[in-house]
């Protein structure tokens, strides 16, 4: 059987998308999808669409990349001069001090309104630990099968909840037509640009390879497996709007801004359903935050590694053998321990600037190089982008560029 034959597309085989997917929905994004069927019931319900459409076109083409190339992300950034180092080197370091907290805090929180037997700094410490576990022990195989497990109870908890709670049929359809209420347009910019957008779209192409999909014969697999990706993130997105909409907008409470707004859901189905349908959410809560922390732990633990290995003069190793070398386990320490200090000072305000500075820039940084490198001769012409693909990318990259000076002038000025 020719190769390309053994290569096509099947449901057994999907596994990448489903990583980066679940990476990049974490706490802050379900939060903020709630707050907005909080404050807007399903107007911005398209909004959501767009987003997962937007990251569709992005992961496509990172994977693209790969697979046309045989290289890596990295190694199409270093080709286009020593300004991409530059910016990567500080980035990652302080992302991953800054996030390292960010992360274990948030799960954390879910596991310490089950069990109340240890603090928040208690349980966000014994997260960090297990992520950790997970990763060192653990192969990209069985790392994606921890992972699909996670976002099979996701998927379980939060879209049992937006059914268990009804939506309004009439008013989601009419969610579908693009309007800005009053007071909403960078609320609707960052809920397009923020659900299942990080760092981690940019290790899409990393978990691409190590699933052994290491040319362009796998790019239809690759394909698939991004839209059924996206697409999951969409129907989780959309459930969060549907609880949003019908148990809060219609009832008029206001939830906190931020993860605690989720253990405040958490106290109104309690009041509203019975503490079974609660802690059923707080479960659903716990695996989006803890699959956040460990495709990050392994994904962006990658890039490191890569960045490294460029500056070692060994580019584009392979992932089994970059999974245990040094920069690799470095960086997953690097993610765990210091941030346990953040848990116990709060986050410097200096960090917070270099962070919010250094952060806002990443998706327009992924979406313009992009552009750059896949219609340039370092991609073989038949896997160049088309008019789709270079409009999908502009409009990403224009949109997070916007969102990124937004976000520039609110970290300046506090507003």
């Amino acid at each position: 059987m020719a190769a390309t034959e053994q290569r096509k597309a099947t449901w057994r085989q999907l596994g990448p998308g489903i990583v980066v997917a679940a990476t990049g929905v974490g706490a802050g994004d379900l939060v903020a999808t709630l707050i907005a069927g909080n404050r807007f019931g399903y107007t911005l319900l398209w909004a959501t669409i767009v987003g997962c459409i937007v990251k569709i076109a992005l992961a496509e083409a990172t994977g693209r990349w790969h697979l046309a190339t045989g290289r890596t992300i990295f190694d199409g950034w270093s080709s286009l001069g020593r300004w991409t180092t530059f910016y990567f080197a500080p980035y990652i370091v302080i992302w991953g001090f800054v996030y390292g907290a960010t992360a274990m805090s948030a799960t954390g929180l879910p596991l310490a309104a089950l069990f109340p037997v240890l603090p928040l700094e208690g349980w966000a410490v014994i997260a960090g630990l297990a992520g950790l576990a997970l990763v060192w022990f653990n192969r990209y195989a069985v790392f994606e099968k921890i992972v699909t497990g996670f976002v099979g109870l996701m998927f379980v908890t939060v879209v049992g909840l937006a059914i268990y709670v009804g939506p309004n049929v009439l008013e989601a359809v009419k969610g579908l037509v693009p309007l800005l209420p009053a007071g909403s347009a960078f609320y609707t910019m960052g809920l397009i640009g923020g659900v299942g957008g990080t760092i981690t779209m940019a290790a899409y192409g990393y978990w691409v390879n190590a699933k052994g999909w290491k040319d362009s014969t796998w790019m239809r697999m690759m394909r698939l497996d991004n839209r059924v990706a996206y697409i999951t993130t969409g129907v989780f997105v959309i459930a969060m709007l549907i609880v949003g909409a019908e148990l809060l907008y219609a009832s008029g409470i206001a939830l906190t801004e931020g993860d605690q707004g989720l253990i405040q859901l958490g106290e109104v189905l309690e009041e509203r359903f019975g503490p079974f349908v609660s802690v059923l959410f707080l479960i659903g809560f716990f695996a989006a935050a803890f699959s956040s922390i460990i495709g990050v732990w392994h994904g962006v633990s990658l890039m490191f590694a890569d960045f490294v290995n460029h500056l070692r003069k060994r580019p584009n190793r392979p992932v089994a053998e970059t999974e245990r070398g040094w920069p690799f386990r470095a960086y997953a320490l690097w993610l765990t321990f210091p941030p346990m200090l953040l848990l116990l000072l709060g986050r410097p305000f200096q960090l917070v600037i270099v962070y919010g500075v250094l952060g806002a820039f990443f998706m327009p940084f992924l979406a313009f190089t992009l552009i750059w490198l896949l219609n340039s001769s370092r991609t073989p012409r038949e896997w160049r982008n088309g008019l789709i693909s270079n409009t999908g990318l502009t409009i990403a990259g224009a949109l997070f560029l916007v969102l990124s000076v937004h976000e520039l002038w609110s970290t300046f000025t506090g507003g």
